[in-house]
């Protein structure tokens, strides 16, 4: 018996189990399944530019737009007390307020944003981004400084990778205006029609098959095709969305924590979910993540939903 043949039944030994004992058995997963890389783009880094300084009420007030520059599917996070206030002279004062990242969702290379969906998961609201520096005032020459970590990829809940860290640097001096949202950079081959099929884990198949507005919701109708013999369930948690005001609509959680149906063996099965978005928001992007390859591993996909 070959190497390759010895590896192709220890492969099928635990399916097999499994499938002879069904009713103890959740669901199967096969071995991990190649996928092609995210199209690259971007300097490797995530960038920064202001949008708006001014003297505010609790002192130097500044809006920010993040983009993803880092090539690749990438998630930023800025810790409390990592942002300071460079002078002209070089002089650095800590800035106790900075609402400065993704809030957990995962942004495609080139897209930029403004703001994400915070506060609880009970009392949902949007959060802007933006850094507020007490007893400072704008000045020429200032700078702000912002340590953050961020992660690239694929994302697995068993083996979540290690942040990297970076740091932006932004000029205050030069405001950026007439910016596009969410696209700042296309990307060939990285969104897709909103029908088109996604790959997911076992062999399953994930479509979106309706988009339906009403006065503040995007609901989204979602449906999976099962050619194997054995059952399998295909989490993609709650989709999030991304419109032309570069705000990300969808409060994020772990993928793996939405409920969602399991696909019986040679079947298919059905499931919505919802996004809260204002009735005004237009040109949507929908960033879905899909358990595919392993258990609890999620591939991000964009689809194209702007007309909707």
């Amino acid at each position: 018996m070959t190497g390759a043949h010895r590896r192709a039944r220890a492969a099928l030994v635990p399916v097999l189990a499994c499938l002879s004992l069904l009713a103890a058995c959740d669901y199967i997963v096969t071995p991990a399944e190649e996928a092609p890389p995210t199209p690259a783009t971007g300097t490797g880094t995530w960038t920064a530019v202001t949008t708006k300084v001014e003297a505010g009420p609790n002192g130097l007030h500044v809006d920010l737009t993040i983009r993803n520059d880092t090539g690749d599917w990438s998630a930023l996070a800025v810790a409390s007390g990592a942002v300071n206030l460079v002078t002209a002279d070089g002089t650095r004062k800590p800035c106790a307020t900075a609402f400065v990242g993704t809030g957990g969702t995962r942004l495609p290379p080139g897209f930029q944003m403004r703001g994400f969906t915070g506060g609880t998961k009970t009392a949902p609201e949007t959060q802007l981004l933006y850094v507020e520096c007490v007893g400072a005032a704008p000045a020429a020459g200032q700078k702000l400084s912002i340590d953050y970590t961020y992660d690239t990829g694929d994302f697995n809940y068993y083996t979540p990778g290690t942040p990297r860290p970076g740091t932006l640097e932004v000029p205050l001096d030069a405001l950026a205006k007439d910016l596009t949202y969410p696209v700042a950079e296309q990307v060939t081959g990285l969104v897709a029609k909103a029908d088109a099929p996604i790959g997911a884990i076992n062999q399953c198949r994930l479509t979106l098959t309706a988009v339906t507005r009403t006065a503040d919701t995007l609901e989204l109708s979602w449906h999976t095709d099962n050619p194997t013999a054995y059952p399998s369930y295909v989490h993609i948690g709650i989709p999030p969305v991304i419109g032309a005001d570069g705000i990300v609509y969808g409060r994020y959680e772990s993928p793996h924590l939405a409920d969602t149906p399991i696909t019986p063996a040679g079947q298919s099965a059905e499931w919505k979910t919802t996004a809260t978005v204002p009735p005004d928001v237009h040109g949507l992007y929908l960033l879905v993540m899909v358990e595919s390859k392993q258990q609890k591993t999620f591939v991000s996909h964009a689809l194209d939903i702007t007309d909707k």
